[in-house]
């Protein structure tokens, strides 16, 4: 048969077996091998030197030997700018909702009725000339008067004629001449 034991004995027996653990765990923790060897990095030949990984951080590292020594450089690391970029659309998407929240509410039914245009087109006002986007020129070509119509047609029509003329002379000449 098993004594009795109070609370208080149970209570410091269970604080002893605790400290046990958490010294023997400091002991696991003193023992383990120092960075330099293997345990910490891992390393993996390429054909400019060698990839260097850090098993606790995750670092990847080039290192190349070059005249003053072996240097190594870490390796852009794409999951950074990933979580950055997550990071700022989080942000973003709380912020439009902030301005959902906070903007006007749109019930069902309105008051007023609808205007009967087209609600996708933009009213411009009547006389005003049509804008060019920003930075950008805005040629206008004049449309040719009537005058100048006529002054380009009678234009072509000399030179068609000199052209036909200028045919039946060469004409002329080829047929005297065989």
């Amino acid at each position: 048969m098993r004594p009795v034991m109070s609370s208080t004995t149970s209570w410091l027996a269970a604080a002893a077996f605790a400290a046990a653990m958490a010294v023997s765990g400091g002991l696991e923790a003193a023992q383990s091998a120092p960075d330099s060897e293997n345990g910490r990095y891992s390393m993996t030949p390429i054909p400019e030197g060698v990839l260097r990984l850090d098993t606790r951080t995750g670092t990847v590292s080039t290192c190349t030997k070059n005249g003053a020594g072996w240097a190594c450089y870490a390796v852009p690391d794409e999951r950074t700018a990933l979580d950055a970029e997550i990071g700022r659309l989080q942000a973003e998407v709380e912020r439009l909702k902030g301005q959902l929240a906070a903007g006007p509410t749109a019930s069902g039914k309105i008051d007023e009725a609808l205007p009967k245009s087209d609600p996708l087109k933009k009213a411009e006002p009547k006389n005003a000339q049509p804008r060019a986007a920003e930075g950008e020129r805005k040629i206008e070509i004049p449309l040719p008067s009537d005058q100048d119509v006529d002054r380009l047609m009678s234009f072509l029509e000399k030179a068609w004629r000199r052209l036909i003329d200028m045919a039946n002379r060469v004409q002329k000449d080829v047929s005297g001449r065989i």
